[in-house]
């Protein structure tokens, strides 16, 4: 839901994002916590049981695996291709794959999550699809070694992150499926760009999470 005109100063002042916001009036929370928007909304929100975090970790490898085959397929030429859907090249969005899952460890080891980790492109050392493929491959060897340092008291830590507070289980839940979702996005541009994934979508690293319906 967009923000109500009279809401649009209060989303500044608070440092909420515009889009995706929920606003009733001048009470406005971000679109990505569903208990707050439910609360705001006075409807009844029950999230659905997440995957433990040890499967968690075992899908966002495979799907960063993909993720990373992928973009080095990416040739040169296309990997500044901006497509309609998004404001990022190909090769920035196969960037903010990486990131956002470097990020979550990051984050349960700082307490807080921060937007601008999540809003950061490629550096200009990564020039190609190549080059975030080898970023990728480093992103996956660093959460390897995360996720083996960590017990299961990790994940019932309550994290700072900009649209709100989350157990570290249920941003771990996200950053998979948000991973996920901008693999699929991925895969949909390969195709649109006439390349060939070197394997197909890993549809069973998907199941059981919460993807969008919608592709963008």
């Amino acid at each position: 839901m967009d923000a109500e005109p009279g809401a649009r100063e209060e989303l500044r002042r608070l440092g909420v994002p515009l889009v995706p916001a929920v606003a009733v009036g001048d009470r406005v929370v971000h679109g990505w916590n569903p208990a707050a928007a439910a609360a705001l909304l006075g409807v009844e929100y029950r999230a659905a049981a997440a995957l433990p975090p040890a499967e968690l970790a075992r899908r966002l490898d495979t799907i960063l695996e993909a993720a990373e085959g992928l973009m080095r397929a990416i040739p040169a030429a296309q990997a500044g291709v901006r497509p309609p859907e998004r404001d990022r090249s190909v090769k920035d969005l196969g960037f903010h794959v990486f990131r956002l899952a470097l990020a979550f460890a990051e984050a349960v080891d700082a307490g807080q999550l921060p937007e601008a980790w999540l809003q950061e492109t490629a550096p200009p050392a990564i020039t190609d699809g190549a080059g975030v493929a080898a970023y990728g491959a480093e992103v996956r060897r660093r959460l390897r070694r995360w996720f083996a340092g960590r017990g299961p008291e990790t994940y019932g830590r309550v994290i700072d992150v900009y649209y709100g507070p989350q157990p570290a289980h249920d941003l771990l839940e996200r950053t998979a499926w948000h991973a996920a979702q901008h693999l699929r996005q991925l895969y949909a541009l390969a195709e649109r760009l006439g390349v060939r994934p070197p394997a197909p979508l890993p549809d069973h690293a998907l199941r059981g999470l919460p993807l969008p319906a919608a592709l963008w």
